[in-house]
């Protein structure tokens, strides 16, 4: 026998959340009114999102400090008092969803011998990042142990999924070590150590922008990117005016690829045994693997003469991805809980400071040695990343090279697939540090085997200078 459970449109439960994403986006729309009125945030480049995150984050500390709840804990935006969950699951998904857009992205550059060097060289330098991020913030948790109360010994391996990989991997993994170790207390440094990514890009980006402006090695870019017509409608692009609207059909293929990186998660988590949680905490790992299968369909079915026109357009998957992400960010932003970190703040502090100072000397480095041709927009595009996401990558590249005339764009986004295989290791490690976090011993010991690692990845990335071929 059916049951029919009638739904009230009046219940305060079926508008939260509505509410809740609403004040995400008007933050967004309140920081874009600041960076235009005020001249400093403009020159700063700090984007909307992060700007949108602090602001909502400021209120909700100030509102917790004076009432003893959150901003998204009141019953406005959730019955159970739990809207911050729905942050983080905002946060959680945004992630993949942002990853399988930017992969799906149809590409018409020929693939070169030196182009996949470089787009090798480039998924080695990701990955190299995040090794070495891991064993500068293992380092300090180490000995953070030692003098506070609650430190995990292996929570500095935080440093390389919160800059390295962004808001979303942060939380994920921040969340496995409060699955051993209780509370809340590491999933909000995580979002922590991510939040400082961004401000770090933004400032430590924009100071080296100007300077090599000031020697003249730069031009001062435009703050406007013209939009080429060729990019919002391809010549064999179905029409604008078909039944179904043009971004409805990429929304419908991102979320079908989405959906395939579900089961893929879900087969695999059958038979992980105590790694499900890392699993799905790599959705958007799955997610760019499921993109690159539903690009391979489509291509196929192209060849054999099922589809006539080009389905995936450009533009609109880049709009997709940036909303995407500018939600994980704010969403990510504004989660964090400041009285579950309070012993931690130091730490964190020391962590952020030395993050930023190693990945900016490494990656500039390599950006010089091994990308001598666009060195400058290949630094911009990978520190932007390394310290925050694919998008703040971005960013630091569009003021670096407007047009995008040279590689890195591409190498950004390409980098993805060799850095999937090369960084896989780093998924095996971050659960059996999550899973041992309060043995230092296992910190200690995946601290040696990233650094091996990172020496290993050094000759991949420096290999044509190693091994030179003999006249």
């Amino acid at each position: 026998m059916s049951t029919y459970e009638s739904v009230n449109f009046y219940d305060p439960a079926i508008w939260g959340p509505v509410l809740l994403v609403g004040v995400l986006f008007a933050s967004l729309l309140l920081a874009n009114v600041i960076k235009t009125k005020v001249p400093f945030f403009r020159r700063q480049l700090i984007p909307n999102s992060v700007m949108g995150g602090i602001i909502l984050l400021i209120i909700s500390t100030v509102l917790f400090y004076t009432k003893g709840t959150y901003l998204f804990n009141l019953p406005l935006f959730s019955q159970t008092g739990r809207g911050n969950s729905i942050l983080e699951v905002l946060t959680y998904h945004c992630l993949g969803i942002g990853f399988v857009a930017m992969t799906l992205r149809p590409s018409e550059s020929k693939v070169t011998k030196k182009r996949s060097g470089e787009v090798l060289s480039s998924g080695a330098l990701t990955v190299s990042g995040y090794l070495l991020q891991a064993v500068f913030g293992i380092g300090i948790t180490l000995i953070a142990a030692k003098i506070i109360t609650g430190m995990a010994p292996g929570s500095g391996i935080l440093l390389a999924f919160g800059y390295g990989q962004g808001t979303g991997q942060a939380l994920n993994i921040g969340k496995n070590f409060d699955a051993t170790l209780g509370g809340g207390a590491f999933a909000n440094m995580g979002l922590s150590i991510a939040a400082m990514g961004f401000l770090v890009a933004s400032i430590f980006g924009v100071a080296n922008y100007n300077h090599l402006i000031r020697k003249g090695k730069l031009k001062v870019a435009d703050d406007s990117f013209d939009v080429k017509m060729s990019e919002v409608m391809g010549e064999n692009e179905v029409p604008n005016n078909e039944s179904v609207d043009k971004l409805s059909v990429q929304i419908a293929f991102v979320l079908i690829a989405y959906g395939i990186a579900y089961f893929i998660m879900f087969a695999l988590g059958k038979v992980a045994g105590g790694m499900i949680g890392t699993v799905y905490g790599f959705n958007f790992l799955f997610g760019v693997l499921s993109a690159v299968i539903v690009k391979a369909f489509i291509n196929l079915f192209k060849k054999i003469g099922w589809l006539k026109k080009d389905y995936l357009n450009v533009y609109l998957l880049n709009r997709i991805s940036g909303f995407a992400f500018d939600l994980m960010i704010v969403a990510g932003i504004c989660a964090i809980q400041i009285d579950l970190i309070t012993n931690f703040i130091g730490t964190i502090l020391i962590l952020a400071a030395v993050g930023a100072v190693v990945t900016f000397v490494y990656v500039r480095f390599v950006c010089n040695k091994v990308f001598p041709e666009y060195s400058y927009s290949q630094f911009f595009a990978f520190f932007g990343m390394l310290t925050g996401t694919a998008s703040t990558g971005m960013m630091l590249l569009r003021a670096a090279d407007p047009d995008l005339r040279t590689p890195a764009s591409e190498n950004l986004v390409y980098q993805n697939f060799p850095a999937i295989i090369m960084g896989f290791p780093m998924l095996l490690l971050a659960t059996n540090i999550t899973k041992n976090a309060a043995d230092p011993k296992t910190a200690l010991m995946i601290l040696l085997i990233c650094a091996a690692y990172f020496l290993l990845l050094q000759l991949v990335i420096f290999r044509s200078c190693i091994f030179k071929k003999k006249k």
